[in-house]
Parts: C-alpha cells; structure tokens; sequence
C-alpha cells in the first residue's frame, strides 16, 4: 500500500528537453561575426562543439583543451614547422589569440588586426617608423623577412641574414659595389652597419656612424678590396684608431690609461663601424664597463647613487685615462666630496678625526660601488673596524659582551668620522648609554641612586666592549666595591668576625649597585633581605613565637659587614641583651638567681631569634634548670 502510494499517476507526461542552438542565446555573436570578410570554418558550420564543451567545468571556462592544444587538434604542428629551432614567443607561451581571432576576422589568416599592425601589438611600433624606412616594411610587411610562427633562424628569419639581403639588394650590381667601396661585404652579415627596420639615418646606417663608413671610404682602414683577405686592416690593433684619432687629445690630462686603451684594444669598447650607441659604444652606460668588470654587475641592496646616475661609471672614472689611480678623474679625497659636501663640513668642526677620513681614504670602510651593508661599507661594521684594529677582535672575545659589540654595530656609540674625543663618541658617556638604557636610567620618585649611576659615570664599574664577569663589570666586585669603599675595606681587614658575603665580595647580595628605593640601596627591607638567606632561621621564624627585635630589624642586634663579635654582634652579648633586657631590675635577678650578668652568656639557654617557649628557652631543657635548681650543679653565689 505504501508503494502504491508512491506510484507516479497513470496520466503523467514524461519532461523532455527542447533542442536549441548555441545561437538562439548568442544572437549577438551572428551579428559580430558573420558579416567579417573571413570566418573560421567551423564557425560558418556553427560546429561550436568542436571547440567548446556544451555546459563547461567552471564559469568562463568553456573550452575543450587549453592554449595551443585546442588549435593543434586541427592545425597540426608539422604543418605550422613547429619543429624548427626559434619559435614564436606568442606560439612558445600558447597564445595563438595573441596574433588570430578564433572566430572571424576581416584580415586573412584570421590575424587580429592587419599587416604589420598585428606584429605591433607587441613590438614597439617606433623602432620601425623613424626617418628612413625599410622599402620591403611598407610594400611586403613583416613576413617579407620573418616568418609567423616558427624557423631555423633567428629571430625567425626566412633565410640566412646575408642571403635574405641579397635576395633583394643583389650585389653582383655596380651601385651595389659602388656603395660598399666593392669590397665584398654579402660575406659579412649586413646589420654590422645597417638597421634591418628603419633609422635616422640615410641607407639605414645605425645612429652612430664611423665616418668612413659613412662616406665609402672602407679603404682608409681596410686593405685593397681585390686583396686575399680584403677585410685584413692596414695597420694593427690601436695604432690604425691612433693614425686619426689624436693620443693626447684622448687622453686629456690623465697620466694612468685604461688598460684596453693602453694596449690598443679600441674595440673592446666601440664599434669600427657603426652602433646605435653614441660614441660607436658596443653597449651603453654601465653594461659597457660590466662587460669587463663583470663583478661589479652584481645587485646589491645598497648601491652608490652615482651608478645609478645617467653618467654612471663616468662621474668617478674618465673612459681613456685619468690623473689619478684608479683611473679617477679627481684626487679620492676631493672626488667624494664633491658630491658629500655635507660630510665634508661637518668634518671640517671635528675636534678629533678618524684616520682614514682625515686622510680622506674612504675606500678604507667604503665600498665605492655599492654593498649589501648599509652606508656601502666593505663588510660588517665590526669586521671593517678589526682591519685596522686587530688587537680588539681578540680582546673582545669574552664571556660577556656588550649588545652593539656582539651584533658588530660599533657605530652605535662610535661615530666612523671622528668627535670631540679621541674615541669618537657620538655623545658624552653619561648621555651616550643613556640612548639605550634611557627608561632603567630615570629617577623614579623617592628612589636612592649609587653615586656613579647618578651622575651616569657608569664607566666606573662597567666595560663599554666585553667583561668575563657577569655584569660586564671592569674588576670582581670586591674589589670594584672596594676601590671607592675603601674605608669599609680596612674595617674589614681589621675586624674578627666578616659577614660571609662581605668577605667573598658578594656585595649586590645585599646591594643594589644602581638604585633602590631604601637606605644603603639595599635589596629588600630587614628581616627579609636576612632571611633570603638564613631560611633555617626563617623557617623558625615562620612556626615560632618570634623575637621582637628580629620580627622588626636584624640590625638592632647585628652588623651588616663585620664585628669583633661572634655572630656580628653590635656589641659583648650580655651588654646587648641588657638594653631591652634590665639585668638589675629585682624580677630579673630573681629569675636567674641573682648571678652575675656579666658572666651569663644569654643564648647557652635561650634562642635569640625564634622558640615556641614563651620564655625562649631552648626546646631541650636540663631537668635542674627546668625546674631552677640550678645549685644541684652549680655553686651559685647570693647578692
């Protein structure tokens, strides 16, 4: 019954899909594309599918393979050459829709736009469009010389450089020869001197011409054109460059020649024929000189600003030759400060220089290129430092070592120039550790200071680099104590019984060596300070009836340093027992039998600090003296 229920009505129609086409929805695709001169195939057929899947993966994403792969289905790869060694880079990155609608176009090939403008689409259309034009750009366009997708060549050339020339500028003609002087110059290729899309310059000659290329004059370098190696010089090396170009004039007022001009090596840095570089240069700028000084083409995180400059390597260096090593255009010490003017002038207030900048030899710390360390210093601030000082590496080198030491940041206290003293402080010391320690420094309100730490002479005690004692501390603490306190030194020495902690030097157990809100700088009040200690008297205290004098103050009884008494008494035993304790009084002889108080030695029967007997006595008591019969042992004499 329970499935009858469930049964679909016996009139009930099945739902069926009515077929449509992709165009009934994408009306405006026929607008756009179907009155185009040139539609591709399978899009006249309204084979859609042949390209895209009917309902998609994800939105957007509605074709069958990605990139090239989906034109390759039906443009096989061998039929495009994809084979050959340089491909198109749209072709390489899968970018067909770079260069062809894959729908309709109005140009052939179904190419995005027509003729050459669909090449500048991405090549930068100025290069081709400058005073002389290439005849075969304007009549054939691009393809006259390159092919579309793939080739042997580079840059995608349909031949060899020279035989695509000669295919058209044919030089077996007499104005061909005429032109080039008949030297036999198809066996070169033709862009040593021509610019293959178009120039300011007549015949397509690169910006920067030699002037016997330009006037046809090949033979005033070049041997006779009819020779066995017509391309042979006249003369060798530098000498042919010298037979025009005047030495001296070159070499203006410097003394010291670059190295390739002293050995005649021209062409390391300029073409003998033409360039698109000013000056015949083979490069431009910097890159010239990185094409020797390869290392100084490294990036760096912090690079000397005149590189970067339009002049660049020339602001310091003179191309030819220069007065000064190495191959400057100034002395090193008026060459930088030509642009440091500032650091000059502040130099010149210094009281105190700093040997290297007094000399003006900033290569000393200073990289003059650049350097991955800030202030284009040669290495780690420390490491340029220990060139020169040595000595400190080593002694730095120790159990305890001063932050700024530790990183190799000298310069946070030392200024690299020089300062009104002879360390070159950038401030006095007071104020100089202050510019860290600044919040612990301050005076708080009813705080006591440590004489140096107020007055910020924290030299006195501490080391500015390294310490093997704790605290970076100049001398083990009794004795740096002791070298101010030394009144309490000779007290010590003289006296018979030394606080412990006293005696091993152990003064900032007790004492704050900087500032404390109590007397004496002192660690903590009394008792407590005592009993971080004396945790056995502590622990008394703790459970015990306690002393009234050790419950306020370990000093009403006791010295802090030392005594001539046992346990650092302030005083003989009896006499300072008999200060809150009157030993005449009648209450107290009787309770001791009327003996002698100056022969008593109050703790043989009392605890001075803690007892859970009212009386403080002692928690074993002889039977005699519990019961005060002390004459069962004693002869006890009467008052």
């Amino acid at each position: 019954m329970i499935f009858l229920s469930f049964a679909a009505p016996a009139n009930a129609k099945k739902r069926t899909f009515a077929s449509k086409g992709c165009l009934d929805c994408h009306a405006d695709f026929a607008e756009k594309y179907f009155s185009m001169k040139n539609i591709h195939p399978v899009v006249n057929e309204q084979s859609c599918e042949d390209c895209h899947l009917r309902h998609g993966i994800v939105a957007k994403l509605l074709l069958k393979e990605e990139g090239n792969d989906l034109c390759y289905t039906c443009h096989k790869v061998e039929e495009l050459n994809l084979d050959q060694a340089n491909i198109h880079t749209a072709v390489r990155r899968g970018k067909c829709t770079s260069c062809h609608n894959p729908h309709a176009s109005e140009g052939k090939y179904l190419l995005a736009a027509e003729g050459n403008s669909v090449c500048f689409e991405c090549h930068e259309e100025d290069a081709y469009k400058q005073k002389v034009v290439h005849q075969v750009i304007n009549e054939e366009g691009c393809s006259a010389c390159h092919n579309a997708h793939a080739s042997a060549e580079e840059m995608l050339l349909t031949k060899k450089p020279t035989e695509l020339c000669v295919s058209c500028h044919e030089s077996s003609e007499s104005a061909f020869r005429k032109a080039h002087g008949s030297y036999p110059v198809e066996q070169k290729p033709c862009t040593v001197c021509h610019v293959p899309h178009s120039s300011m310059q007549e015949k397509l000659l690169k910006a920067s011409t030699h002037d016997p290329v330009a006037s046809a004059e090949c033979g005033s370098c070049h041997v006779d054109p009819s020779s066995p190696n017509p391309f042979e010089t006249n003369v060798k090396g530098g000498e042919l460059c010298l037979e025009c170009h005047d030495k001296e004039t070159l070499m203006g007022e410097g003394l010291i020649e670059h190295e390739p001009f002293q050995s005649g090596d021209c062409i390391s840095c300029h073409d003998p024929h033409t360039s698109q570089n000013r000056n015949l240069l083979i490069a431009v700028g910097n890159s010239l000189c990185f094409t020797c000084h390869e290392d100084l083409q490294k990036k760096v995180l912090f690079p000397h600003q005149p590189l970067g400059d339009e002049k660049g390597c020339q602001s310091c260096h003179p191309v030819h030759a220069a007065p000064f090593n190495p191959l400057l255009n100034m002395e090193i010490s008026k060459l930088c400060f030509s642009c440091h003017t500032k650091t000059e002038a502040e130099g010149k207030r210094l009281k105190n220089k700093h040997y290297p900048y007094e000399e003006a030899d900033c290569t000393t710390c200073h990289n003059p290129h650049g350097s991955n360390i800030v202030n284009i210093l040669t290495s780690r601030t420390d490491s340029v430092c220990y060139s020169c000082h040595p000595e400190k590496e080593s002694e730095y080198q120790k159990s305890v070592i001063h932050d700024p030491v530790q990183k190799g940041n000298c310069n946070a206290c030392h200024s690299g120039h020089g300062g009104t003293d002879t360390k070159f402080l950038k401030e006095k010391p007071n104020k100089l550790c202050e510019e860290c320690h600044d919040t612990f420094m301050a005076k708080e309100l009813n705080e006591n200071m440590h004489a140096p730490f107020d007055e910020k002479e924290c030299l006195t005690c501490h080391t500015p680099h390294a310490s093997n004692i704790t605290g970076m501390i100049v001398n083990e603490e009794r004795a740096l104590c002791f070298s101010c306190h030394e009144d309490l030194e000779e007290s010590l020495e003289a006296s018979k019984v030394k606080h412990e902690a006293v005696n091993a030097g152990q003064c900032t157990q007790c004492h704050n060596p900087h500032k404390s809100t109590l007397e004496t700088l002192l660690l903590a009040p009394s008792p407590d300070l005592c009993l971080t200690c004396h945790g056995d008297i502590k622990e008394k205290m703790d459970n015990e009836r306690v002393h009234p004098p050790a419950a306020r103050d370990c000093l009403r009884c006791h010295k802090p340093h030392f005594s001539d008494e046992v346990s650092l008494m302030q005083q003989p035993l009896h006499s300072l027992c008999g200060e809150c304790h009157e030993s005449d009084r009648d209450t107290f002889q009787e309770a001791h039998l009327n003996i002698d108080p100056s022969v008593m030695n109050c703790i043989s029967c009392h605890t001075p600090h803690a007892s859970k007997d009212p009386s403080f006595f002692k928690p074993l008591v002889h039977g005699p003296f519990a019961v005060k019969t002390c004459d069962s042992c004693h002869i006890v004499g009467k008052k």
